[in-house]
This record gives structure tokens, sequence and C-alpha cells, in this order.
């Protein structure tokens, strides 16, 4: 067999053909047999074991039974029998298959390829049934079982895959439509297989074969989709695991390597006058794991080389002063700092905020964002070009061509991933110095070790894991309609004693395909029962302007409103120490990182605070599941954890795995925590002895790394 059999189009596997083929890249992205053998099984059937028709339950899974067949009905739409003598087949809609294997009697059950069946079903002839058993009119039946003359075992083939174990792949409606049922994915599966199999090279060195004690390439694609038994599956999955977790992190690690040896960075040798007057002003003590940080960025500054660095800080952990600090050593080494928020609420708050810890400093602080006025927009472009303001925070607005710096030295990005890789390189591109400025990346959304390592595996990641002290647990508690009457009371309460109240709500107009609570009705029901009057009630939501929306925040945070009542628009950064209560309606709507996050909106002051969970009475496993997990924990890295182990990584707060540095066919980065580390490691050992992969046992990994899969854009480049 040819090498190029990896490369063959898919069309040409047997039993594809061009219509199939097409079916296959638009359903599965599968252009090559390669691509085709890369499509493993999600779950395996023991196909070993034959049960007796007694013994089968509908609540098994899947059943296998040998049992002969005693009898054969005929059915059409009226649910009329037919004589099989006159049958015309296209006017049959069911066909029913009594068969017995001594302990009892069972129903066989086809919609589909009747005719075909129907030949070949004969009384008194024994076959093999294989299905997922229910009962109807109190009889065991399946519905288009699978029908073999013996145990499957794949066909014999040219290399004899002899398995009991079937595996299941992934499979779309449109793929069973065309035809690519499961039987027919295994078949097909099979011919794969076969082609590839003489094909396959190792991948991984001898070495690291050795010292993982993996299984060769060629085994482990045998046994992945046919294994010989429980333990050599088990050893295919650990080294095709093993080996796409090892690869991605080889070239993040790699790439970061190459960026220190190539980069060099803005020095910044000093902390300046600014600095210790901000810092010895301060009416709080840094915590230690804020100190820890800004030393680790302080190094990083100094070095020589540019920093790219991640600040994982949970909600209230103290990263705007991390940042306010990082920012005063680049103005306190001549150098221009920049503060990115997504969203104007978070820019102006932010804006609030660092103002009043640089007074006293004579650092410049200015706020750009979409509604900046002209004369405003004027002054400040010019105070930029001149380099009397030395710190910016804005919006999107900063990356317009007009925007121009003296001296930018320092680029901090609050929650990046709102903003896109060629926006932030249109920001990088205003260094004038020649040199690219440093990099602060932050978030507020806790983010899982494994995903990290991943999305950010090439920048340096600090972690802000303590809260100031002083601050009170968030009372959290699930509740219900019924429960609302007292709600109310308890919010009426919270009022008296001079506090204020959240109500977020997950839609804003009547939606009636989805019975919830929304913002318009949820608005009047608030105002009905908090009548103006003395009570003040405020709303904002993503469809009011700009100005609305500072307005009614602007009522709120001064204490002219009693209640906001909001969509999820105030989740990131609204920081309004009086509110002390917040009520999240539909609670069962929202991802355990977005109840988070609006949870760590109270709960910034001194008082009791609290975060009540309304839902409806019918919940999902998964949703009474994250409910739960809210009230018994304030830890978001434990809740970001959990989350991704019930939703799998595909869309924490807008990751797509499939935006991951390379597409992961059989890892999870949710379940495959251990395995990555282990990988993550030995690419790092690699790497010091190698680091260029220039070693000839290392041949391989420098071939693997320098395929145009590990080239793609990461999440942590700014450019």
């Amino acid at each position: 067999m040819e090498k190029t059999a990896l490369e063959t189009d898919i069309q040409f596997l047997p039993g594809v053909g061009p219509k199939r083929a097409a079916l296959l890249k638009k359903e599965l992205n599968v252009s090559t047999i390669g691509d085709f053998v890369r499509i493993y099984p999600f779950r395996y059937i023991d196909r070993s074991s034959i049960i007796a028709i007694r013994d089968a339950a509908p609540d098994m899974a899947y059943i296998q039974i040998r049992a002969r067949v005693t009898q054969v009905n005929l059915y059409n739409s009226k649910g009329e029998s037919m004589d099989a003598s006159d049958a015309k087949f296209n006017a049959v809609r069911r066909m029913s298959v009594i068969v017995t294997d001594g302990t009892g009697y069972m129903e066989a059950v086809f919609f589909k390829g009747i005719k075909w069946m129907y030949s070949r079903l004969q009384p008194d002839e024994e076959f093999i049934f294989f299905g997922k058993p229910s009962v109807f009119k109190g009889r065991l039946n399946m519905v288009h079982p699978e029908v073999d003359k013996e145990p499957a075992r794949g066909n014999t083939g040219n290399l004899n895959f002899n398995s009991s174990m079937s595996g299941i792949y992934p499979g779309t409606e449109k793929l069973r439509n065309g035809g690519i049922t499961g039987k027919v994915m295994s078949r097909l599966m099979e011919n794969a297989v076969n082609m590839a199999l003489p094909c396959i090279e190792e991948t991984l060195p001898k070495y690291l074969l050795i010292e993982k004690g993996l299984v060769p390439a060629d085994f482990a694609l045998r046994n992945i989709h046919f294994p010989k038994d429980a333990a050599a599956l088990e050893k295919a999955r650990y080294r095709l695991k093993f080996e796409e977790l090892f690869y991605l992190q080889l070239s993040l690690l790699k790439q970061r390597y190459i960026r220190r040896r190539n980069e060099n960075g803005i020095r910044m040798p000093k902390v300046g006058e600014a600095f210790n007057i901000c810092y010895n002003a301060l009416p709080f003590r840094l915590t230690g794991a804020q100190k820890r940080v800004i030393t680790e960025i302080r190094d990083d500054m100094k070095s020589g080389h540019q920093m790219n660095r991640l600040l994982q800080g949970d909600v209230g952990s103290g990263k705007t002063m991390v940042a306010v600090l990082t920012a005063l050593i680049a103005t306190g080494n001549g150098f221009q700092a920049c503060i990115m928020a997504p969203t104007e609420v978070l820019a102006r708050q932010h804006f609030r905020n660092i103002s009043g810890y640089l007074e006293g400093t004579g650092v410049k602080p200015a706020i750009l964002t979409g509604s900046s006025r002209t004369a405003e927009r004027r002054e400040i472009h010019n105070g930029l070009e001149d380099g009397s303001i030395g710190i910016i925070v804005g919006t999107h607005a900063l990356f317009e061509d007009n925007v121009t710096f003296r001296n930018l030295g320092l680029v901090i990005i609050d929650e990046q991933h709102r903003f896109g890789v060629e926006q932030r390189a249109r920001l990088w591109r205003k260094s004038v110095c020649g040199l690219p400025p440093h990099v602060l990346v932050m978030t507020a959304t806790p983010i899982p070790r494994t995903l990290a390592m991943t999305l950010y595996g090439d920048l340096d990641v600090s972690v802000i894991d303590e809260l100031p002290p002083g601050r009170k647990p968030i009372q959290t508690i699930a509740a219900n309609e019924r429960r609302r009457p007292a709600l109310f009371r308890f919010m009426k309460e919270q009022i008296r004693l001079g506090r204020q109240v959240f109500v977020v709500y997950p839609l804003i107009f009547e939606s009636e395909k989805m019975d919830y609570k929304n913002l318009e009705t949820g608005y009047e029901q608030i105002v009905a029962a908090f009548p103006f009057p003395p009570y003040k009630t405020a709303i904002v939501h993503g469809q009011q302007s700009n100005d609305e929306k500072k307005f009614n925040m602007d009522a709120f945070a001064a204490g002219r409103a009693d209640i906001l009542v909001a969509t999820s628009v105030i989740e990131v950064g609204v920081d309004v120490p009086n509110a002390s209560v917040m009520v999240i309606e539909s609670a069962e709507r929202f991802g355990l990182s977005q109840l988070h996050q609006l949870r760590g909106r109270v709960g910034r002051g001194s008082e009791e605070s609290y975060c009540i969970l309304m839902t409806g009475d019918r919940l999902s496993k998964d949703s009474k599941r994250r409910i739960e997990l809210m009230c018994a924990t304030e830890n978001g890295f434990e809740l970001a954890e959990e989350d991704m182990k019930m939703r799998g990584p595909g869309d924490l707060e807008g990751t797509q795995q499939s935006g991951l540095p390379i597409e992961l066919n059989i890892a999870s980065l949710a379940k495959d925590g251990m395995i990555l580390n282990d990988a993550r490691q030995c690419a790092q050992s690699v790497l010091d002895k190698d680091p260029t992969l220039s070693h000839p046992e290392n041949r391989l990994l420098a071939e693997e790394v320098g395929k145009d899969k590990y080239k793609a854009r990461d999440y942590s480049q700014i450019s």
C-alpha cells in the first residue's frame, strides 16, 4: 500500500463515493482517509455477551440476544395486517417480527428497509439481534435492531479485526438520512483502518514511548477503533490523548521560548516616585497575593524582555489596584499606560477608581469612549501625543487610527476575550519606540487551570487567590415563585436599613417560546410592589443608549435609586458597595460562571450581603446541580472547574474548543487534566534539554510542531 493512502480523498474509500463523501465533509469535516480514521468512537458496547430474553429489561442501554424467528407481520398506514403474498412494499408502513430464544418472546419492529428485512428474516431462522430494549403494550421489543447471523466481530478484512467491542461514532440526523448509520460507519471505518494501518508512521521519539510507557502508533489506531479487549483500548486511548496534549503544549511552550529569546522589551528598572506616593497613601493593606503578583510583574518589566502575563483573580480580589500600580511603574519610567475595558460602564468605573488613587501623584489620567464629545477627544488626542496624559482608560475607541501615543509602554486589557485579535494588534502598533509594549491581560472570569494552560499556554500566569480582609461571605439562597412574597418583604427590610438591591433578568422582551420571567414584566412587577414614593427603581439593559444606561447606573451608584432592574449587562465590574442584595431571576438559565460574576456585584461593602437565586419549579439535572454548587461555595475557581466538567470546555465565556490552538479529537480539557499536566511537564523537560528541537532524537517532534496546524494564532497573542 502506498504511503499516500492517508491523503486519499474520502470518496475513494470503499462504500463511500462522491455523494457520501460530500455528506461526510459537511457533517464531520472529513476530506481524506487520514481525517476519517481520526474520528474516534465516543463510546463502546461489549458485543461478546448474549443475554436471555427473560433477563432483558427496558432500562438496559443495549442488549444482544440469539433468537429464532416465529412470526412476521406486515401492516399498512391504518394499522391493518397485510398479506405478504400480494403486499406492495411501498404501502407497508411497519413490520413486526416475533422471535423467541426458549426463555421468552420479543418483538422486533421495522419502519424502514422493510422489503430487504422481510426477505432476510425467514421463520425458523436464527439471528443475533442487537439494540435498545423497550416495552410496548406489555411486550418487550426493539425498534430497528441490528441483525446478524453471527455475533458481530467486524469483517475479517486483510488484517482480521477480531473485536468483541463495537465503537459508537459521532453521527447526525443528516448522516443517518443519507444512509450512514452507526453500522455503516463501523463498516466504513474497518475499510479505512485497513487502508491506513500500513501507512502509519510513528510520531513520537522512541525514548518518549519508553519513558512514558506508550504503545506504538499503529497499535493505538487499531485498538481505538477495534479494541482487542478493554486493556488494549485503555492503552490506545491513553497514547492518543497524551500525544494530542503533548504536542499542544510543546507548540505553546516553544512559542514562548522563541518569543522570550527574540523579542526585546522595554526595560523599566525603577518604580518611580508616583508609585511610592500612591502605595503609601492607600487606606488599606495589599493582600499577600497582590504583593506577590506585583513582584512578578515588576520582575518582567525590568527584565528587558516583553511582558506577556495573564492575571487571574476572582471577583473582588483587587485586580484594579494591581493594574493601577503596574501603570505607575510604566509612568515612573517615562512611558504611558493604556487600560482597556470591554464596556463603557466598566471603563467609567475604572476611571473613577483610578483617578482617586492617582491624587497627589502628579500623573494625569483620562478616559476615551465611544460617547466622548468632539472637544474632549481633541484634548485627549493632544494629551496622548504630547505625553501629558500618563494613563488612558478606554473602550474600543482607543483602537481608532487617529489615537496616537508619544511613548506607549504598557497595555492592560481587562476581560481580554471580549477584544478581537486584530483589534488588539492595532493597539500594539501604536508603540512608537520600536519595541512592543508590555502586556498585562486581566480576567475576573476564573479559568480552570487546564484551560488556562491551553488557551494562555505561552503566557506567564499570575493568580490573586486571596480576598481582601474584612469581606464577609455572601449568603446564597435558592428560592422559587412561592417564596416571592417573602423575598419582597426581605428587600423592603434591606432598603429600610439603607441598602440597595440588584434584580437581574435573563431576557429583555417577552418570548412566546420561553416561560421565563423577563425584564419588562419583571420591571412592572417591581414597580407595583415598590411604588414611588418612597421607593425608587432604575432600569438598565442592552437596548438602551449609552446615555440612558449611564444615567440609570449613576443614579443607582449614587444611591438615588433603591433597586436596579437589569439584564446581565451589569455582570462585569459594576461596583456599588452599598448594594447588599442580588436577586437573579430564572437563575437556571445562567451558567455557573455568569452566576458567580453576578453574585460578585454585592458583598463589596462591610455589610452582610445576599444572593437570591429565583428558579422555576422544574429544573433539569444540570440546572439543579448548578444552583446547589452556587449555594455551596464562593470559590470561583472551584465553580469554573465544575462548570467545565458539566459543559465541557466548549463554551466557557465565549471560548470555543474549536478555537483552541489545535483541534482536539480525543483528549478533553474537562476530563484529562492529569494527562495534560503530565504532557506539559514532559514537553517542558524536552525543551529544557533541546529548546530548538534540533537534536537528532527530536527530529519527529520538530517535524510535527512545524506543521501549519500548530502555527494558528492563539488567544494569548495580542498581535
